[in-house]
């Protein structure tokens, strides 16, 4: 796991407050002794995630997720155990010399793709700071992008020799396999050769700041596709990157806002103006997965796309795949058709009051909706209102409902209770979903004794060496390797702690997600010994069982009558309890 010792790790770890942490990044509301929000780790729509402030663990009773403040920063911000401990140090004030290494498992896997791109990003960069660059500059700049905005965000250019690149990377030993595979390279009748020439290029990065991709963008005016991008590789799924991902999330987080918009100029032009909360969907219609992304970024999401048609439409998608991943977004819709790109640089700062006055996505679709309809012809009027219901039954707000149906009922003339009626109930209370295990009686008498076992060697020390000395053997595969590495985490520190433990297991989700579920069961901190005591028969009773099963069949495919009456004499034993001390 790493390195640093223990010791220090747990001190780091109660340097910082696990509830502090967690609610920089999601609302947490408190509820009873715990706190309770949104799991960020599946489409949660209520809050099912719990925070212990006396634990200093979370657990989602919906999906299982489970963890400290460490593996809760790995998992939110996809980073590796030694950067989620030097942010917690940092945060605690712990001064920590550590080597960050994130090179992850997908990193190794596609290092050579992850090479090739970062020295063809280098490659681009530097080209446009040479003679061949400054047409490619001169565009940039007039277009109000200065020498910080192009190094900021690594802008570069690929020239209109479409082998230099392919040269050098051969020269680096890389083979064609790679080469192609890559995008940067294709293959023709004079051999391989650059895919981009002639265009000012835009990085692609992932979520942790690796360049993936390139965005090429014409310069000259030449009659072609204005942008063109690199091909879909095995590092590279555009549904499921953000533009300007790594960038913004400190600052969205910083705001608690984020703005969505449609391309890398809308974003490299927002910042110009100290806008720098901002992603975009890399003109893709937004995904699942991209929706995800977003929630992760900020509390408030605001969509500005393009101010046509088009962007109309793709708001519309956009609102709705956040809204299916329980985000309302707000929305910011540009006059005269203009993207941000063009509002900015013809209206700069103005933009600021846009965002600081969006409209609710029900005034948005309301808006959409009745364009192309004559509300004064009855068949458009009805499914303009059959529309906005159905659009009102996937959102939760009941204040954002109520003030829509009136709109509706202004509009429409039809009654508010005869609207309200055709509207999905809104559950207010806070559901948390707990997944049962479908089991059979037998199965649960050994299973809850196990579970039960467990929940109570997490919590104290007497019960593990009661187990030490009487389990040789738990039944059930996940809860016998938990049960080792409490062990083993007592054995060496002496003491047992759930957020500690969690600390040495960091690596080890399938484990982690059975402590999750051991935590579900939310029984009572206090036990007896006669309780415990009954747990550990029952599993004994099991494995007594279990042996007893296995010499039943030894003995019947024992041909030797001899050999037959030993291991019937065992069986006997082992039911008087004679080999079960």
């Amino acid at each position: 796991m790493s390195m640093i010792e223990q010791e220090v790790i747990n001190n780091i770890r109660n340097g910082v407050d696990i509830v502090d942490i967690i609610s920089t990044y999601i609302p947490l509301i408190p509820r009873g002794k715990n706190y309770f929000g949104v799991c960020p780790f599946h489409d949660d729509k209520n809050p099912s995630m719990s925070v212990s402030k006396d634990k200093q663990i979370y657990t989602c009773f919906s999906c299982g997720a489970t963890g400290n403040v460490f593996k809760f920063m790995m998992d939110y911000e996809n980073i590796s155990f030694p950067e989620s401990l030097k942010k917690c140090a940092d945060i605690a004030g712990i001064p920590i010399n550590i080597n960050i290494n994130t090179q992850g498992d997908n990193l190794k896997k596609f290092s050579e793709l992850y090479e090739i791109y970062d020295i063809g990003s280098k490659f681009y960069q530097n080209n446009i700071n040479t003679v061949n660059g400054r047409k490619a500059k001169s565009y940039l700049k007039n277009r109000n992008i200065n020498d910080e905005m192009i190094k900021h965000f690594g802008i570069g250019l690929a020239l209109e020799d479409r082998k230099i690149l392919t040269d050098l990377l051969i020269k680096k030993k890389y083979d064609n396999k790679h080469l192609l595979q890559s995008g940067l390279v294709i293959k023709n009748e004079y051999g391989l050769s650059d895919i981009f020439a002639n265009r000012i290029m835009f990085p692609i990065e992932d979520i942790n700041g690796r360049v993936v991709g390139f965005s090429g963008r014409i310069y000259h005016g030449e009659d072609m596709a204005k942008y063109i991008n690199t091909k879909e590789t095995d590092i590279f799924k555009k549904g499921e990157l953000l533009y300007n991902f790594s960038r913004a999330k400190d600052e969205c987080r910083l705001s608690g806002q984020v703005i969505v918009m449609e391309g890398q100029m809308d974003v490299i032009r927002a910042y110009s103006i100290g806008v720098k909360n901002v992603v975009a969907t890399l003109g893709t219609a937004v995904t699942k997965n991209q929706a995800l992304l977003i929630k992760k970024l900020a509390k408030e999401v605001i969509i500005c796309f393009d101010g046509d048609e088009a962007g109309a439409k793709g708001t519309m998608a956009c609102a709705n795949e956040l809204i299916d991943v329980g985000v309302i977004p707000k929305i910011i819709r540009l006059e005269d058709n203009m993207d941000p790109d063009d509002y900015i640089k013809k209206f700069g700062d103005k933009f600021t009051h846009k965002i600081n006055n969006p409209m609710n996505v029900m005034d948005f679709k309301l808006s959409y909706l009745k364009s192309n309809k004559d509300l004064s012809n009855s068949e458009d009027m009805a499914k303009y209102v059959n529309t906005i219901i159905d659009e009102l039954n996937k959102i939760d707000d009941e204040i954002l409902r109520e003030i829509t149906i009136k709109k509706v009922s202004e509009e429409s003339k039809l009654d508010i209770d005869f609207l309200k009626s055709k509207l999905v109930e809104v559950k207010t209370d806070i559901i948390i979903p707990i997944k049962k295990e479908a089991v059979s009686v037998r199965e649960n008498k050994y299973q809850k004794a196990q579970k039960y076992l467990i929940y109570y060697m997490l919590r104290n020390k007497e019960v593990i060496k009661i187990y030490n000395k009487k389990i040789t053997y738990m039944p059930t595969d996940k809860y016998r390797y938990l049960a080792y590495e409490i062990g083993l985490f007592y054995k060496e520190n002496n003491y047992i702690d759930m957020a500690d433990l969690m600390s040495s297991l960091t690596d080890n989700n399938d484990i982690l997600k059975t402590i999750g579920e051991i935590e579900s069961l939310n029984l009572s901190e206090e036990y007896t010994l006669d309780e415990i005591n009954d747990y550990i028969d029952t599993i004994k009773e099991y494995n007594v069982n279990y042996q007893i099963k296995k010499l039943k069949e030894k003995m019947d495919k024992e041909v030797d009558p001899l050999e037959q009456a030993k291991i019937a004499m065992e069986v006997v034993k082992l039911k008087r309890g004679e080999n079960n001390d």
